[in-house]
């Protein structure tokens, strides 16, 4: 996609709408039939509680990039408050140009990873799009276990509607984002898609309110 062509785009308001808390319900209870914890918040305080209490002390956490998890005020504990063993700022430190394996070793591999999720449908899968794919080893199968807070907008009916949300909606407010904080385009350059869990390592905590993109 052009830089002209993602200029004009604007997000589908179809899929900021917020799915009702039954809704919620039954995709919880739908992802918990494929093998993942999933609970329903009621609201972004209760969210942030639910996440931050599964992070024990002292362990290695890394976090994506997320307008959700900046939103719980998840990013800044993780980062900030010294209870954790924080991946993301050693990150930072290192030099891209002579650190690269160094780099990958130490994002791909983290006691727990905290994430949200571009989509999720109601037939129990999870949907995240990456422009550089980073986050997405440690989703998959690297990180020891996984929290998703997802918020209740990105609920969909099924997968084909969830990649129409990632191009439609997500990519269109993340490239913005990305063009205000980097000066530079984002893209879809790779989607994992979660449709079970067979290791007991995936929670995924639904928000009834509607957060991030």
């Amino acid at each position: 996609m052009s830089e002209t062509e993602t200029a004009t785009l604007r997000p589908n308001p179809a899929f900021a709408r917020v799915a009702s808390r039954e809704r919620l319900e039954a995709v919880a209870e739908t992802l918990r039939s494929h093998g993942m914890r999933a609970l329903v918040a009621a609201d972004r305080g209760e969210a942030r509680r639910l996440v931050l209490e599964r992070l024990p002390d002292d362990t290695r956490v890394h976090q994506g990039a997320s307008a959700t998890l900046d939103a719980l005020r998840v990013t800044e504990e993780i980062e900030q408050s010294g209870r954790f063993d924080a991946v993301r700022p050693k990150l930072y430190a290192l030099d891209r140009e002579t650190q690269m394996d160094e780099i990958r070793h130490l994002a791909s591999s983290p006691d727990y990873m905290v994430a949200s999720a571009h989509a999720v449908t109601e037939d129990g899968s999870l949907v995240v799009a990456s422009a550089s794919g980073s986050q997405l080893g440690p989703l998959a199968s690297g990180a020891g276990q996984v929290i998703f807070a997802v918020g209740a907008q990105k609920v969909v009916p099924d997968l084909e509607t969830a990649l129409r949300r990632v191009y439609e909606y997500a990519y269109v407010l993340e490239d913005e984002r990305a063009q205000k904080a980097y000066g530079m385009h984002s893209a879809v350059n790779q989607i994992l898609v979660i449709s079970g869990d067979w290791l007991g390592r995936i929670t995924v905590i639904l928000i009834d309110e509607a957060l991030g993109f």
